[in-house]
């Protein structure tokens, strides 16, 4: 994967956030939010691209594991996961756990992106700049596990083609 601009920025701003005081972060928390939501953006886009050009068998055991974590006792997200899953029911076990890496390496980038949030909201509602170096740290962290998570995306693309 190749770096991206917008990602770099964000990693550019969140490091020399680690030196900000209480003013600088109020000053300066809607350029930070609008920088962090352009380097999301920029992941999602490369994360799209790479998953549009995998194999139809891996799309589908993919599909098949977002559909079945998507389920939360609606009739909407049984049917859902239930045309997933039956149309993944021919795919090779092989791809399937495939699949499976690629969507707990999503689940870790995503779940990580979420903390760095909360901890920024939480940050702001206390005015605390010690959260919100916090916040800056958890942010950086959740790029690297996204990069890491769309090179399994790459990687699945190559295995699943073997």
């Amino acid at each position: 994967m190749q770096k991206l601009p917008e990602v770099e920025q964000a990693r550019e701003v969140m490091t020399l956030s680690q030196d900000w005081g209480v003013f600088r972060w109020l000053a300066e928390k809607k350029r930070v939010r609008t920088i962090a939501d352009r380097a999301v953006a920029a992941f999602d886009d490369v994360e799209a691209t790479v998953k549009d050009s995998w194999p139809d068998e891996l799309k589908k055991a993919y599909d098949e594991l977002v559909a079945e974590a998507a389920v939360d006792g609606t009739a909407e997200s049984k049917k859902a996961f239930a045309k997933a899953k039956t149309e993944a029911k021919d795919v090779d076990a092989k791809i399937k756990a495939i699949a499976g890496k690629v969507k707990e390496a999503d689940d870790e980038a995503y779940n990580c992106r979420m903390d760095a949030e909360d901890k920024f909201a939480e940050a702001e509602r206390k005015l605390s700049t010690s959260m919100a170096k916090e916040a800056a740290q958890i942010a950086l962290r959740s790029y690297d596990l996204r990069e890491k998570a769309i090179k399994k995306s790459e990687a699945a693309r190559r295995d699943a083609a073997k």
